[in-house]
């Protein structure tokens, strides 16, 4: 924390004043008019008209500029929850995080920050993990940053972080004040917090209690209860129902709750037909984009509504409205053990897919300030009357023509990116949810008192009445965008595997955390969220630009899929730089990209072009064309040379075509395919051309990178590029290129129904032999928690190949497609002519062109390259000969040749030789160039004057 600075009435009271915190410090003495004075100004303020002003100024001690209403620190979390914990204090030192990836990694850093800012001591807090087989052999970081690290079950999170007999025994047995849920998994299970606290000795749960829980975490109770406080909410198939929340078992009458609820697919359609489409269907205890369905006409609302009860079995079911064109608002709540309760801001959270956030940002700039105070206060007055207590979000959907705002639900936990409230009320939350269930009243917490203009530390008896305490305005904007392994190409379909490279680079401006780092991997039962990346910025414009630039230094490599391209892209877009975004904006963008039927991601980035006036530079598809071809040949020709020399020390006879040094490629990109011929010239050396035409080429350097890249110069550009998917007959190779992915397409065999991602067929919607019409569903995915569907490419009829409930793996052949008409199937268009590369040249022009070297010592040692290796078994064509030749004798009848060889030699020496013996071979070389300088000159070299001063100082060494 800054100096006071000179005036500051705040900060000059804090350092003077007595409090119960700490002993009374003295005043400090002040001269108004003197170098002195200037030099300690920044000390306490300076009253002119003072008897004072005239006193010595006391020496500045840097240990005066600690405060202990800013600054204190405690021996011990028993002194801390002594000093500032009200009536239901109580120590927590020892804490289970029942939790796994970006969330446990999250709350373990939060807290440790708070608690080296308190203690001094980072470790004064606990904490115990939990580890399934799939989290450890993936590496993650949470595990290696917990003190104690607990085997659970593997497989499916029933078995592991959401199950509730097992967290509540691992409390008991390892002895931990309280238990940290986070989000998801088990964190809107009422069944928690109630048997930790019927245990012996009760442990505390670090969220809210069960019957708030129960009543605000399910979505139909929390509208119920909403809709009766009269909080405004949208139509939805109990709109009419009024009840009594009862605040002691935290249920609704039973009647009421059931007069909310859809028990059926047949009262589902009802339902839906008298609200009107389109229409959610939502799994009351669902979330994070699962147990959600838009539907937009009655023959899907069966199929959706059972695809609900799939993802989130057993929980009860409701429809409501969807409001189209509005924004998801959304307002983070605070509240403590004693009755009190502050919105901390809130966030936007209205770029969406599939109801799944893809970037936060806040504070909310859309609706006006007098709107955005009355969503606050309503969330509050929920929260109050219901006895809520720790963090929860109150989520509304925002009409902004109308300026109106309805409730949507209430998240009794944490939010993924609850950071983005962090960064602009400097409020650690997870940090605050330990010390609510510390039992600190939120006038105590420190964070808290900050955030409404008060001193950190001062006292018990400090009491703030939030209601009538204007808050600190927000510092600046942030933006997060949520880092996924998931295809956005393919309609967001998740994907896993192992990660080679995650390299972030954290500015003041941008941070971000992950649930790993480059030796771990995303698992099947992994959240398909790995990192979070937040910046911030003056203004939203600000932190849109530090955010990108953010995206485009990240590097992620490895099986899996990411989004960090396509959002890098997005938030270029104008719509979202002039915030016309909605609830609705994405998923149409994604529709659009699917009905445009581009291969390759193609039609998105037409989309992406047309709609934004930001200028970008990209290589275009023949230039990835090129170098992924350079990659595949030289990886084939490295494991083929591996191969001949394994054999041959195994004493067997390799096979001569591992020698081959010329590769066809096949590579489709965007709808064409390109049929490549790679001939290698040298070591590091291929020349492509298209296949079947010989007299057009581009030559390519390939090196590798000790980290398994390449190093590639094409046409005097260098690219780095990594192989992170052969592919395979479900999906194409990808490669990363100058930090872009670039994804081929496999050939299109529409008769064959693969999946890409692994998963587990959940249903079959087609039964064997039926009539599949193109685009249709045919079957549904179980993946990483999500249902995707499986749509045919063309008409025909199916057979299947695999059984429901069937483990499968990238590739694996789901059915067959007998086409109605194969002849109407599209191929890819194969290329020709000529390569949009740089130095792209003619065989026939002879010389390669711009990119040969000019000056004669350059070329013969070019020349030489090429001659060994042709000598040592690479290709080299009669043109190449011919060429080399030709260019042999050029550079060595040159009469510049000696001088630029020599000169080369100086340039290394110089300061190492005999300084005459430099000068004079300076002087002669310089005489020489004079000489030759004129157009047509010719003279030869005086060799033997430079053999003779050698041989001279060679003699008197």
């Amino acid at each position: 924390s800054p100096l006071p600075a000179l005036g500051s009435h705040r900060s000059i009271c804090s350092c003077t004043e007595q409090s119960h915190l700490g002993p009374k410090l003295a005043k400090p003495k002040v001269r108004a008019h003197t170098t002195e004075h200037i030099r300690n100004k920044n000390m306490a303020e300076v009253d002119f008209h003072s008897p004072e002003e005239e006193k010595k100024v006391e020496p500045y001690s840097p240990s005066r500029s600690i405060s202990s209403n800013f600054h204190r620190r405690f021996d011990s979390v028993q002194e801390y929850v002594t000093v500032l914990g009200g009536s239901k204090g109580r120590v927590i030192e020892k804490v289970l995080i029942a939790n796994n990836g970006v969330a446990a990694v999250k709350a373990i850093r939060s807290i440790r920050k708070w608690a080296y800012d308190v203690f001094g001591d980072e470790r004064a807090i606990q904490f115990v993990v939990m580890a399934t087989p799939e989290d450890l052999r993936a590496n993650a970081e949470y595990i290696r940053m917990g003190d104690v690290i607990v085997d659970v079950p593997g497989g499916s999170n029933n078995h592991n972080y959401a199950n509730v007999t097992l967290i509540v025994e691992l409390a008991r047995l390892h002895g931990v004040h309280a238990v940290w849920a986070g989000w998801g998994h088990a964190s809107e299970n009422p069944t928690l917090p109630d048997t930790l606290e019927k245990s012996n000795p009760p442990i505390k749960f670090i969220g809210p209690a069960g019957p708030p829980m129960r009543a605000l975490g399910d979505k139909i109770g929390s509208t119920i209860i909403a809709q009766t406080a009269g909080v405004p909410c949208i139509a939805w198939n109990g709109e009419d129902v009024r009840a009594e929340y009862d605040r002691e078992t935290g249920c609704l009458p039973d009647s009421s709750y059931q007069a909310g609820t859809i028990t059926s697919a047949t009262e589902a359609l009802e339902a839906a037909i008298k609200i009107g489409f389109p229409i959610m269907i939502k799994a009351s205890e669902g979330g994070g984009g699962k147990g959600i369905r838009m539907v937009d006409s009655a023959e899907n609302v069966q199929t959706a509504y059972r695809q609900v009860c799939g993802e989130v079995p057993g929980s009860p079911i409701f429809i409501m409205k969807l409001s189209s064109r509005s924004r998801h608002l959304e307002v983070q709540l605070l509240a403590d053990e004693y009755g009190d309760a502050v919105a901390l801001n809130g966030r936007d959270c209205s770029v969406q897919r599939r109801h799944q956030k893809i970037i936060e940002e806040g504070p909310p700039v859309a609706a006006s300030p007098d709107v955005w105070d009355a969503m606050e206060k309503a969330a509050v007055a929920l929260a109050k009357a219901v006895g809520y207590a720790n963090a929860g979000t109150v989520e509304y959907l925002y009409s902004e023509p109308d300026q109106k705002f309805y409730f949507l639900e209430l998240n009794p936990r944490l939010q993924v990116e609850h950071p983005v409230t962090e960064m602009i009320t400097r409020v650690n939350l997870p940090a605050a949810q330990l010390q609510v269930a510390m039992g600190i009243p939120l006038c105590h917490i420190p964070d808290i008192r900050e955030l409404y203009g008060q001193n950190r530390f001062e006292g018990a008896e400090a009491k703030i009445d939030f209601a009538e305490t204007e808050r600190v305005k927000p510092f600046g904007h942030c933006i997060a965008v949520r880092i996924t392994a998931e295809n956005a190409e393919a309609g967001f379909k998740p994907t896993s595997g192992g990660i080679q490279e995650l390299n972030f680079r954290s500015t003041p401006s941008v941070w971000g955390y992950f649930s790993m780092d480059s030796s771990g991997s995303i698992h099947e039962f992994a959240d398909s969220q790995f990192g979070h990346l937040f910046a911030n910025g003056n203004d939203r414009e600000q932190a849109r630009r530090n955010m990108v630039l953010a995206l485009k230094e990240l590097s992620i490599r490895g099986d899996i899929s990411t989004t960090v391209d396509y959002i890098s892209h997005l938030i270029e877009l104008d719509d979202f730089i002039e915030n016309r975004i909605d609830t609705g904006w994405l998923d149409a963008l994604i529709k659009e990209n699917a009905d445009g039927g581009g291969k390759g991601g193609q039609k998105i980035e037409d989309i992406f072009r047309s709609r934004s006036t930001v200028k970008t530079k990209k290589l275009n598809n023949d230039t990835y064309a090129v170098i992924g071809a350079v990659v595949l040949a030289s990886d084939k020709c490295s494991s083929d040379e591996q191969q001949f020399v394994d054999a041959l020390q195994k004493g067997q006879l390799p096979s001569q075509s591992l020698l081959s040094v010329v590769q066809d490629v096949e590579l489709i990109l965007s709808g064409t395919k390109y049929k490549l011929k790679c001939t290698r010239t040298g070591p590091h050396t291929f020349e492509i051309a298209v296949a079947g035409v010989d007299d057009a080429c581009v030559e390519a350097n390939v090196r590798m990178l000790s980290d398994g890249g390449n190093l590639i110069d094409i046409g005097g550009k260098s690219h780095v590029a990594y192989l992170t998917s052969k592919g395979d007959a479900a999906s194409g190779m990808r490669i990363s290129i100058d930090g872009a992915t670039v994804a081929f397409s496999p050939d299109y065999d529409p008769t064959s129904l693969r999946t890409d991602v692994a998963g587990k067929l959940v249903k079959k919607l087609l039964p064997d032999g039926a009539h599949a019409k193109k685009g249709e569903p045919y079957g549904e995915i179980e993946v990483m928690k999500m249902f995707m569907p499986l749509k045919v490419e063309e008409s025909g009829v199916l057979t299947w190949c695999v059984n429901e409930g069937a483990a499968l793996a990238p590739g694996n052949l789901l059915a067959s497609l007998e086409l109605d008409n194969p002849e109407n199937v599209t191929a890819a268009i194969v290329f020709e002519g000529n390569l949009a590369v740089h130095g792209w040249r003619n065989a026939a022009m002879g010389s390669p062109g711009e990119n040969s070297p000019k000056r004669s010592n350059l070329l013969l040692r070019k020349t030489l390259e090429s001659l060994n290796g042709g000598m040592a078994g690479y290709l080299l064509s009669k043109d190449a000969l011919k060429q080399a030749m030709d260019a042999l004798q050029a550079a060595a009848t040159d009469s510049s040749l000696p001088v630029y060889e020599i000169d080369e030699q100086l340039s290394v020496l110089s300061g190492r030789i005999d300084a005459k013996l430099f000068d004079e071979l300076s002087s002669l070389i310089a005489e020489f160039k004079n000489l030759t300088s004129g157009i047509g000159s010719q003279a030869r070299f005086p060799a033997e004057k430079v053999v003779a001063m050698l041989s001279d100082q060679a003699d008197a060494i």
